[in-house]
This record gives structure tokens, sequence and C-alpha cells, in this order.
């Protein structure tokens, strides 16, 4: 079991000593500067935003109803202006440049198809509107099918489709003028659970072939952990934390972001010591675990201590540290693993993923022993 020496170490290594990729040396795409949003001039929905948005890369902008959010995307479209600050394409300033001057391609959750019109007439309307010669229009528009895989459906009108093909017909009639951003609200929220994720690896697959800068609304977590490149979580019109998925899943930020993305198991407690980059918490039954202190907690803070329910363990002896008792409430079977509702005395519930086979299964009202390991147990204000 880790050292608190060690886990600090390893904390510190994780955090500090990455060298920066290519990516990150080439200049940003798009540049938030310093961007406030207010609609009634009192309550601003987007604070004090500085975000930088990659060429190439898939970018999620994530978080709950009324986080700032979508209004980050429609001021980037030009739906939108800043009451503040300076939105750059490339270095050049975009902020008071009208929507259609913007060049962006733009997928709407209600696909905002045109219904008198044919598939291809649809995808080819943003050709039409620039000007572009009758032949290459088709040539273009037979391209952009042929990438969403609706090539041999042109000549159908959008009431043929079904709710997946819709959205392919309007993600075509986004790419089709080669836009250099692709803009994406809540695409695939009126669809089923299935379809939804079929497409959101269709989605991920395209962005692969193509290229192309995506940039794409969500309020689902499990949606932005799939298909992204890096999430900017949003709350109360603040982005909590941008990184890169696994490092939002496996590291985040503050207590927002580790309740907000994934599940969580939460102790309550007060903080009784602190050492390099861990902390020693005191829970309300005289138990003491460690953990990373994240936001630098200090002696008497009261805290909150996340480990995410694949890293809860079941162990064997009580003697250990970071070990504390509790009983089954429920056993809940996933297919592909098990879950474990677990009570603990003057806790809120724990949960504990379990694979198939891999234990003896516990029935409801078994007491247990649950192990949470030091370098995953992240301690937060």
């Amino acid at each position: 079991m880790p050292t608190t020496s060690t886990a600090a170490a390893e904390l510190r290594s994780r955090e500090t000593s990455r060298a920066p990729s290519l990516t990150l040396l080439q200049p940003p795409l798009v540049s938030f500067n310093g961007v406030n949003k207010t609609y009634d001039g009192t309550s601003l929905v987007v604070r004090d935003l500085n975000l930088e948005i990659r060429r190439g890369e898939f970018l999620t902008l994530l978080g709950p109803s009324g986080s700032g959010k979508t209004t980050t995307l429609m001021m980037l479209a030009g739906f939108a202006t800043p009451t503040t600050g300076e939105i750059s394409l490339a270095g050049v300033p975009i902020t008071r440049t009208p929507p259609h001057k913007r060049n962006f391609g733009m997928v709407f959750q209600n696909y905002a198809l045109f219904p008198h019109m044919t598939v291809a007439e649809n995808v080819a309307y943003p050709l039409s509107v620039r000007g572009v010669n009758r032949n290459d229009r088709k040539a273009k528009v037979d391209s952009a099918l042929d990438v969403v895989r609706l090539g041999t459906l042109g000549s159908r009108y959008p009431a043929q489709l079904s709710g997946g093909q819709q959205q392919r017909v309007a993600l075509a009639r986004a790419l089709v003028f080669e836009p250099q951003l692709v803009l994406m609200d809540e695409p695939l929220g009126a669809l089923d659970k299935q379809l939804r994720e079929h497409m959101q690896i269709e989605l991920k697959e395209l962005h692969r072939r193509l290229g192309v800068t995506f940039v794409y609304v969500t309020h689902d977590q499990s949606e932005a952990l799939t298909m992204s490149d890096r999430v900017a979580v949003f709350n109360d019109g603040f982005v909590q934390q941008v990184d890169k998925v696994d490092r939002l899943y496996e590291a985040p930020a503050n207590r927002f972001v580790a309740g907000f993305v994934g599940d969580n198991t939460v102790l309550d407690g007060v903080v009784t010591a602190t050492a390099d980059a861990s902390c020693t918490v005191g829970l309300s039954s005289g138990l003491r675990v460690t953990g990373l202190n994240v936001n630098d907690a200090k002696v008497g803070d009261n805290v909150q201590c996340c480990i995410r329910p694949e890293r809860l363990e079941l162990a064997g002896v009580l003697n250990q540290a970071n070990t504390f008792e509790a009983t089954v409430a429920d056993v809940i079977y996933f297919g592909d693993h098990l879950r474990l509702r677990c009570s603990i005395a003057g806790q809120p519930e724990a949960t504990v993923k379990l694979p198939l086979g891999g234990h003896e299964v516990a029935a409801r009202g078994d007491a247990v022993l649950l192990y949470a390991a030091e370098e995953h147990l992240r301690v937060y204000l």
C-alpha cells in the first residue's frame, strides 16, 4: 500500500512532469479572452471566460442547465455578442463579425432541415447561398453524403428518414462547404439511448477521419467522455476545469467536477493533519483516512473525500489504513459488472463497482470492509 510520501510524489509527477505535445505548442484556432456575458445587465451568465480551442480537436462544453455552455457556443457562432472581452479566430478578432461571415458549420438538436427539400437539396443549401455553381455543388453534396454514409438517400425527404439519418443529413450540411470549425448544440439529445450511443461512435470516427475542429455542447457526462479530446466543465458561468477526458475523470480539480463527472463515493470529515500533497481526514466515526490534498486544505477545514466506485476495493482485514466498515444495502447487476450500495455509519451511501466473477458476491445485509487507496482518494474543500 503506498505511503503518504509515495502518494505525494506520484501526484507531483502526474501533474507537473509532462512534456508539452506538438498540439500544445501550436497557436490556438479560437481564443476567448476575458469574455463576460449578461442579458439583463445584472447577472452574468458567462464570467471571465479565458478558453483556447486547438486546431483539429474535439472540444466539449459540458455542464448543467444554466451553466453558460450554450451561451458560450452562441457567442462563438455569432448569435450572441459578449458584453465584454474578445473572441479571436486564428489571432483575428471576430467578436463583431456577423454569423454568416464566420463560415462555421452548425448542427442543432432539432436538425433544422427544410421539409420541402430533398436530402441532397438540404445539404446543397449552404453552397447555393455561397454562389457555388451547379456542377461543383453536386460533387460536394455527393462527397458530403458519402462521408456520413447516406450516399444513396439524396432523393428522399427528411420525413422519410429515421432520426439518426436526419442527424447525419444535418451534419453533412454543416460539413459540405468545408468549414474550419463545426459547432454542435446537443445534437443527439432527441435520439433514443441506443441510437445516441451509436451516433457518438460515428461522430468520433468522423472527426478522426476529417480532422475538422469540433466544438460540442452537452449536459451528458458519458457523451462528453466518450467522444472528446478535451472537455471544458462549466458551472455558474465559470469554467471549472479544462482537461483531457482521462485527467478530468481521474483527477477532478474541485468538488463540483468530481461530483458532476462520473460517480463518486463521498466521505465527509475534518482535516486533522497535512503533509506534502496529502492530508489526513477524521471522520465522524473516529476513523482517519489519508488522501490527496487537491485544494490545499488546512487543519480544521471541513472537507469531502471522493473516490470512484471502481477504485473502492473489498478488504480482508480492518487494521490496514484507509479501511472502514460498511453494510451492503443492495446488490445491482449491470450486465458487465456488479454494484454494491453500501451504508457507512455517519456518511453518505457508498457505491462499489466490481467485475463479474472477480469476487464472492455479498448479499444484502452483509457486513463488508472497504479499502480506499490513498492515491485514489481525493480530498476537496
